[in-house]
């Protein structure tokens, strides 16, 4: 009866949850171009802000319970599903499917509590923080090169890669995730914004190319 209760409460959880560009949905499907660019909000992931002493025992208890943590800029790190982005010297975000979230019966946010311990640091929640864009095609780059100024050529930007940068002055976590794949993390209130500006940079590819 408890776990019945228990999974109840998990699916009423997600029935009621609203992601931030979740009224763009419509206008993000008919804004993607097949074969060209697509754009699309992720579904919902789990977030984990931990900061921490790389050299210290917290933070190699904290590696051992994600996978790794990312010895410097633009490195991921991570396995099962957990991915480590390094934010800054001694500042990463911790990005998990949906279920690994304490609330729908997993336990990342609080094993990665138990892990840090007395260590000086902290490990914040930040799953209602941040919302994940996915754009992905041959023109994905293209458009993301209309308001960033990061280097994304293929031999500077490489898959495995994630930067603190702006994309149409919206400040964003850029993962590069395939050769033609990106996820760019916005805080939830620059969402309806960063979603638009990227419709509105996808747009020329709706056109029919001129020969």
């Amino acid at each position: 009866m408890a776990n019945s209760a228990a999974l109840e409460g998990i699916n009423g959880l997600r029935d009621i949850r609203r992601s931030p560009a979740s009224h763009l949905a419509s206008a993000l499907e008919a804004g993607s171009v097949q074969g060209k660019v697509v754009l699309a909000e992720g579904p919902f992931q789990t977030m984990a802000g931990a900061r921490v002493d790389p050299r210290s025992e917290g933070a190699s208890r904290i590696a051992a319970a994600t996978g790794g943590l990312p010895a410097r800029c633009g490195e991921v790190a991570g396995t099962d599903g957990v991915s480590v982005l390094w934010l800054g010297p001694s500042e990463f975000l911790v990005v998990a499917p949906e279920e690994a979230h304490d609330s729908l019966g997993g336990n990342l946010i609080g094993s990665l509590m138990e892990a840090l311990g007395d260590a000086p640091g902290q490990v914040v929640d930040l799953s209602a923080n941040r919302t994940t864009f996915e754009l992905s095609g041959p023109r994905a780059r293209a458009v993301l090169e209309k308001g960033c100024a990061l280097d994304l050529h293929p031999r500077s930007f490489t898959p495995g890669t994630a930067l603190n940068t702006e994309v149409g002055n919206i400040p964003v976590v850029l993962q590069k995730t395939g050769e033609e794949s990106f996820r760019l993390f916005p805080r939830a209130s620059f969402a309806d914004f960063l979603g638009r500006w990227l419709l509105d940079a996808m747009r020329e590819y709706a056109s029919p190319e001129v020969p």
